[in-house]
Protein backbone atom coordinates (compact mmCIF):
# COMPACT_ATOMS: atom_id res chain seq x y z
CA UNK A 1 0.00 0.00 0.00
CA UNK A 2 1.20 3.22 -0.77
CA UNK A 3 2.13 5.25 2.28
CA UNK A 4 2.28 8.40 1.00
CA UNK A 5 -2.02 9.31 1.71
CA UNK A 6 -1.85 10.47 -2.01
CA UNK A 7 -5.15 9.97 -3.64
CA UNK A 8 -4.81 6.31 -4.97
CA UNK A 9 -8.21 5.42 -6.16
CA UNK A 10 -7.24 4.01 -9.43
CA UNK A 11 -6.08 1.07 -7.38
CA UNK A 12 -9.19 0.48 -6.66
CA UNK A 13 -12.02 -2.56 -7.71
CA UNK A 14 -15.09 -3.98 -6.90
CA UNK A 15 -15.41 -7.11 -6.61
CA UNK A 16 -18.95 -9.51 -5.97
CA UNK A 17 -19.41 -10.40 -2.12
CA UNK A 18 -18.91 -13.79 -1.45
CA UNK A 19 -20.11 -15.53 1.62
CA UNK A 20 -17.01 -16.30 3.04
CA UNK A 21 -16.77 -12.42 3.17
CA UNK A 22 -19.43 -12.23 5.93
CA UNK A 23 -17.66 -12.36 8.85
CA UNK A 24 -14.92 -9.76 7.50
CA UNK A 25 -17.81 -7.42 6.86
CA UNK A 26 -19.40 -7.94 10.36
CA UNK A 27 -16.13 -7.24 12.04
CA UNK A 28 -16.09 -3.98 10.15
CA UNK A 29 -19.60 -3.30 10.78
CA UNK A 30 -18.38 -3.07 14.53
CA UNK A 31 -15.70 -0.48 14.00
CA UNK A 32 -16.48 2.88 16.02
CA UNK A 33 -16.03 5.01 12.92
CA UNK A 34 -17.97 3.13 10.83
CA UNK A 35 -21.03 2.85 13.31
CA UNK A 36 -20.41 6.54 13.11
CA UNK A 37 -21.14 6.97 9.42
CA UNK A 38 -23.88 3.59 9.02
CA UNK A 39 -25.36 3.37 12.48
CA UNK A 40 -25.27 0.45 14.96
CA UNK A 41 -24.07 -2.98 14.12
CA UNK A 42 -27.11 -4.26 14.62
CA UNK A 43 -28.79 -2.19 12.02
CA UNK A 44 -26.53 -2.04 9.46
CA UNK A 45 -26.28 -5.50 9.78
CA UNK A 46 -29.66 -6.35 8.82
CA UNK A 47 -29.31 -3.77 5.81
CA UNK A 48 -26.40 -5.37 4.43
CA UNK A 49 -28.30 -9.01 5.17
CA UNK A 50 -31.16 -7.66 3.42
CA UNK A 51 -29.15 -6.59 0.61
CA UNK A 52 -27.25 -9.88 0.43
CA UNK A 53 -30.67 -11.83 0.27
CA UNK A 54 -32.15 -9.86 -2.31
CA UNK A 55 -31.03 -10.80 -6.08
CA UNK A 56 -31.38 -7.80 -7.88
CA UNK A 57 -29.41 -5.93 -5.41
CA UNK A 58 -25.55 -5.59 -5.95
CA UNK A 59 -23.73 -6.18 -2.92
CA UNK A 60 -19.39 -5.50 -3.71
CA UNK A 61 -15.91 -5.76 -1.44
CA UNK A 62 -14.07 -2.82 -1.91
CA UNK A 63 -10.15 -4.07 -3.10
CA UNK A 64 -6.85 -2.17 -3.41
CA UNK A 65 -4.95 -4.42 -5.58
CA UNK A 66 -5.47 -8.14 -3.29
CA UNK A 67 -6.46 -6.20 -0.20
CA UNK A 68 -10.08 -5.97 1.11
CA UNK A 69 -11.06 -2.73 2.45
CA UNK A 70 -14.26 -1.70 2.88
CA UNK A 71 -17.85 -2.67 1.37
CA UNK A 72 -20.57 -1.03 -1.12
CA UNK A 73 -23.57 -1.94 -2.35
CA UNK A 74 -26.40 -0.45 -4.30
CA UNK A 75 -30.10 -1.64 -4.36
CA UNK A 76 -33.73 -0.49 -6.03
CA UNK A 77 -34.62 2.65 -3.03
CA UNK A 78 -38.06 1.28 -3.17
CA UNK A 79 -36.56 -2.33 -1.33
CA UNK A 80 -36.17 0.25 2.38
CA UNK A 81 -39.67 0.38 2.44
CA UNK A 82 -42.50 3.39 2.76
CA UNK A 83 -41.84 5.09 -0.42
CA UNK A 84 -39.51 7.47 -1.63
CA UNK A 85 -37.98 10.86 -0.50
CA UNK A 86 -39.42 13.62 -2.07
CA UNK A 87 -37.37 14.53 -4.97
CA UNK A 88 -36.22 11.03 -5.87
CA UNK A 89 -37.44 9.78 -9.21
CA UNK A 90 -38.54 5.88 -9.21
CA UNK A 91 -36.38 3.28 -10.27
CA UNK A 92 -33.77 5.42 -8.65
CA UNK A 93 -31.03 3.23 -7.14
CA UNK A 94 -29.42 3.64 -3.64
CA UNK A 95 -25.76 3.46 -2.84
CA UNK A 96 -23.71 2.72 0.45
CA UNK A 97 -20.43 2.24 0.89
CA UNK A 98 -17.62 2.44 3.43
CA UNK A 99 -13.51 1.99 3.84
CA UNK A 100 -12.66 0.51 6.51
CA UNK A 101 -9.01 0.12 6.14
CA UNK A 102 -7.92 3.49 7.83
CA UNK A 103 -5.01 3.38 5.86
CA UNK A 104 -7.17 4.11 3.03
CA UNK A 105 -9.82 6.57 3.95
CA UNK A 106 -8.92 10.12 2.95
CA UNK A 107 -6.98 9.10 -0.28
CA UNK A 108 -10.03 8.44 -2.75
CA UNK A 109 -10.70 4.99 -2.46
CA UNK A 110 -14.62 5.68 -1.10
CA UNK A 111 -15.05 8.31 -3.79
CA UNK A 112 -13.68 5.69 -6.37
CA UNK A 113 -15.93 2.55 -5.23
CA UNK A 114 -18.91 5.20 -5.02
CA UNK A 115 -17.75 6.21 -8.69
CA UNK A 116 -17.43 2.01 -10.10
CA UNK A 117 -20.73 0.84 -7.92
CA UNK A 118 -22.48 3.81 -9.97
CA UNK A 119 -21.17 3.06 -12.97
CA UNK A 120 -22.26 -0.63 -12.57
CA UNK A 121 -26.32 0.55 -11.80
CA UNK A 122 -26.18 2.72 -14.65
CA UNK A 123 -24.29 -0.39 -17.43
CA UNK A 124 -27.07 -3.23 -16.12
CA UNK A 125 -30.12 -1.23 -15.05
CA UNK A 126 -32.39 1.19 -16.48
CA UNK A 127 -32.33 3.73 -13.46
CA UNK A 128 -32.59 7.08 -13.91
CA UNK A 129 -30.18 7.79 -11.10
CA UNK A 130 -28.13 7.05 -8.21
CA UNK A 131 -29.05 8.33 -4.37
CA UNK A 132 -26.80 8.27 -1.69
CA UNK A 133 -27.23 9.73 1.76
CA UNK A 134 -24.61 11.24 4.02
CA UNK A 135 -24.58 13.04 7.47
CA UNK A 136 -24.80 16.47 7.04
CA UNK A 137 -22.12 16.54 9.63
CA UNK A 138 -19.65 14.58 7.53
CA UNK A 139 -18.54 17.15 5.25
CA UNK A 140 -15.52 15.31 3.79
CA UNK A 141 -17.67 12.40 2.49
CA UNK A 142 -20.03 15.24 0.93
CA UNK A 143 -17.46 16.72 -0.86
CA UNK A 144 -16.04 13.43 -2.26
CA UNK A 145 -19.74 12.25 -3.38
CA UNK A 146 -19.73 15.66 -5.46
CA UNK A 147 -16.54 14.86 -6.91
CA UNK A 148 -18.16 11.58 -7.96
CA UNK A 149 -21.06 13.75 -9.83
CA UNK A 150 -23.42 13.61 -7.08
CA UNK A 151 -25.64 16.62 -5.96
CA UNK A 152 -27.41 17.63 -3.06
CA UNK A 153 -31.43 17.81 -3.43
CA UNK A 154 -32.29 18.43 0.21
CA UNK A 155 -32.21 17.16 3.96
CA UNK A 156 -33.78 13.86 4.86
CA UNK A 157 -34.36 12.96 8.55
CA UNK A 158 -33.12 9.47 8.55
CA UNK A 159 -34.15 7.56 11.53
CA UNK A 160 -30.86 6.06 12.53
CA UNK A 161 -28.42 8.36 11.11
CA UNK A 162 -29.93 12.01 12.08
CA UNK A 163 -30.02 14.71 9.37
CA UNK A 164 -28.44 13.96 5.80
CA UNK A 165 -27.86 15.08 2.36
CA UNK A 166 -29.92 13.02 0.05
CA UNK A 167 -27.57 13.26 -3.23
CA UNK A 168 -28.65 12.85 -6.49
CA UNK A 169 -26.71 11.39 -9.56
CA UNK A 170 -28.53 11.50 -12.52
CA UNK A 171 -28.01 9.06 -15.39
CA UNK A 172 -25.15 10.07 -17.48
CA UNK A 173 -26.85 11.06 -21.31
CA UNK A 174 -25.49 8.74 -24.40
Amino acid sequence: MNGSGADTSDDVVLRPVLASDWDTIRTWLRLPEVQAWWGTAASTEAEVRMVLETPSAMPRLVIAGSEPIGYVHAIDALYWGSGLPDGMLAGTWDIDAFIAAPGWRGRGAGRRAVELMAGEVFETTLAPAVSIFTSIANESTIRAHERAGFHWVRVHNDPIQGPCWMMIKERPAR
